[in-house]
């Protein structure tokens, strides 16, 4: 008995030295496979494109200089300062010249020809030459929408999807479970951030919050001269939506940020922090590995999207002979309508870079008075639940609501109406606020 803590304590202690061993040697793997794949594709582009695409593996300064980044960069500076072994003692040749990176990349607007999907739905934003992104509109209810003195629609809501997804996560959670009063006087935006679902995903393209932003302005706020708004997001829309409110504190009546991820750091730090907070190299949960594995491995990343996105077609096919032809879950469909260039570049530059610039931005809003809420699962493996009492501290009038049992999706899901209803609330609470 005298000895059982003892021994409770060597036994948790070697089970987690044995997890950090195996992780070591995992992701160092990792490392070199990233290395290797970094010269298959580019002799691949070559072949098939006539010119290899630029990476991120080249020297560091090099690539930041070339880059022109600098403190108040919208560039991520996760981008080429992700730790790789085989990088840093230049293994094969690596820390090669990155010169005209910046004029170079991507090499058109367009897909890659050989590596993206090329199919009709996936290249439908080239036909009209991708001026503006994907949004699906609900109008109030015919003959019934409540018009102030100037003609406008009482309220309009513009909805912001998450890292992976599309406006589908809106449309089928929230849009059919409004209430009647709320069908009536209520104009919503569903916005497919650029890069992912129907809308643009060009390649000449950084997928910088600003990049975002300018994107919903000439496809939302603009062509329908949005005077007044509320915003919800959820997750990586959180960051864009922060942005949009600080840009139009004037027009904003609330902001609903759903799974919010705001890491609290020093500007210097923070898109390295935010890295290590939402994807640390980690081989626990699932969904944590997933994540680090798609943030740290850019050409390790570009083989699972060449062979699920590219291919993703054939993946649906399977899918339904299996669920006997039933229709795929909206979220399935979502996982592949992005290309690795877009998906890559919105992690690091909206998540990680964006961190920079956040707390600038809540400081802004606090003192403009536009209301916030956050909500968040007391479950999220995704998102840390500091992140929403990060924000309180920040803005102590922010209202948060700590779901029981709900994770980053379900959040949401699963609880459609009861999510609904609370949207519903904090609207009608702000409704009629300057």
């Amino acid at each position: 008995m005298f000895l059982a803590p003892f021994v409770g304590k060597w036994a948790r202690k070697s089970v987690s030295t044995a997890i950090s061993a195996t992780s070591f040697i995992v992701f160092l793997i990792f490392d070199f496979l990233d290395i290797v794949f970094c010269i298959i594709y580019r002799y691949l582009d070559k072949l098939f494109e006539g010119k290899p695409s630029p990476c991120y593996c080249g020297d560091r300064r090099e690539i930041q200089r070339s880059m022109g980044d600098d403190e108040d960069s919208e560039l991520s500076e996760t981008l080429y300062g992700r730790t790789n072994v085989f990088r840093q003692i230049r293994f094969l040749g690596f820390g090669r010249n990155s010169e005209n990176r910046k004029k170079s990349f991507g090499g058109g607007s367009g897909i890659r020809i050989w590596s993206d999907c090329g199919c009709e739905s996936c290249v439908s934003w080239m036909k009209d030459g991708g001026q503006n992104l994907h949004v699906v509109v609900k109008e109030p209810s015919t003959g019934a929408a409540s018009e102030n003195c100037h003609g406008d629609v009482t309220e309009n809501v513009i909805f912001l999807h998450g890292f992976i997804s599309s406006s589908s996560f809106w449309t089928e959670t929230v849009f059919p479970n409004l209430s009647e009063p709320v069908k009536r006087n209520y104009r919503l935006f569903a916005v497919d951030l650029l890069g992912f679902g129907r809308s643009p995903k060009p390649r000449d393209c950084y997928y910088t919050l600003r990049d975002h932003l300018e994107m919903i302005e000439k496809s939302v706020i603009n062509p329908f001269q949005l005077k007044s708004f509320h915003i919800v997001a959820h997750s990586m829309g959180c960051n864009i939506s922060i942005a949009l409110a600080a840009k139009y504190w004037h027009c904003v009546k609330s902001v609903t940020l759903v799974a919010p991820p705001y890491i609290s750091s020093s500007k210097e730090e923070a898109s390295f922090t935010a890295l290590h907070k939402l994807a640390g190299k980690r081989l626990w949960p699932p969904l944590l590995f997933c994540s680090s594995f798609m943030s740290w491995y850019e050409h390790l990343g570009r083989c699972v999207c060449l062979f699920v996105c590219r291919n993703h077609r054939i993946w649906e096919r399977i899918l339904k002979l299996l669920t006997w032809g039933r229709d795929l879950h909206f979220m399935i469909m979502d996982m592949t309508k992005h290309t690795h260039h877009s998906a890559w570049h919105s992690m690091h530059n909206v998540l990680c870079g964006g961190a920079k610039f956040q707390e600038k931005m809540l400081e802004n809003l606090m003192k403009d008075g536009v209301k916030i809420c956050v909500i968040q699962g007391d479950n999220d493996k995704v998102i840390p639940l500091e992140c929403g009492k990060n924000i309180k501290s920040k803005v102590p009038n922010v209202e948060i609501s700590i779901i029981s049992n709900a994770g980053h999706l379900n959040v949401i899901m699963g609880r459609e109406k009861d999510f609904t209803r609370d949207l519903e609330l904090i609207w009608a609470s702000f409704a009629d606020t300057e």
